[in-house]
């Protein structure tokens, strides 16, 4: 069993889930805890819900300039960024993560509650703190067909998570945790095991839950990155 980083949150409870570098937050998101084993948890985020993103990397969301993303890059190494308010659009997100992983594995569900895609995050293992999770999204993710039939992984973050390799953004060792991460995921899909195995085909947020929100500490709070 992986070694926890602080105490496991209630079901229910909203929590702020954050990529963090260089000792700032660089996304900000509410999510609504669905489990917490203590070592997994399920969190779930769907439309309407409003986040903090770098600039660059919304820049490109809205026009798909990719010079935006290698300009976010860039604002990660140098530690020069500015955040802005995002409202998550048209799909639902349930995502799962283990202590010590590096990786997490969303379930995307369309306007119609249909599951969409896996997609697969490769990131730094998730370290606790007062108000939720914080992590580090290393600039390569795989997405899944829903039958598990079809990988493919993305061909901007390849181009991406090279430039990232250079500027320092993700070193050597996360390098070769997230290949041997990459391989062990290939293997789960290909055996239907894990977070892949049986997964709800449906889903859509209780519309008698209450809307989970940033706290006020979402930018005050210290952030804890994995060492």
């Amino acid at each position: 069993m992986a070694i926890l980083s602080g105490a496991a949150f209630h079901p229910g409870q909203a929590v702020a889930r954050r990529d963090v570098f260089g000792g700032r937050v660089w996304t900000a998101a509410p999510y609504r805890l669905l489990a917490d084993s203590g070592e997994a948890m399920v969190l779930a985020h769907w439309v309407g819900l409003e986040s903090l993103a770098p600039s660059p990397w919304l820049e490109w969301a809205r026009n798909g300039d990719a010079s935006a993303r290698v300009r976010a890059v860039e604002a990660l190494a140098a530690g020069e960024w500015e955040l802005e308010t995002r409202t998550w659009q048209e799909t639902s997100l349930v995502t799962q993560t283990r202590a010590g992983d590096f990786f997490s594995v969303g379930r995307f569900y369309d306007a119609g509650h249909r599951l969409n895609r896996f997609y697969v995050n490769f990131q730094r293992p998730f370290q606790r703190t007062e108000i939720g999770i914080d992590t580090f999204d290393l600039l390569v993710d795989l997405v899944v067909s829903p039958d598990l039939a079809k990988l493919q992984w993305k061909d901007e973050d390849e181009d991406e998570y090279a430039h990232g390799r250079r500027l320092g953004v993700v070193t050597e060792r996360e390098h070769q945790r997230v290949q041997a991460a990459r391989e062990y995921v290939v293997g789960l899909i290909e055996d239907c095991s894990g977070p892949f195995a049986d997964a709800p085909q449906t889903w859509r947020p209780d519309p008698g839950w209450t809307w989970p929100a940033l706290p006020a500490g979402a930018l005050t709070v210290p952030v804890r990155e994995h060492g």
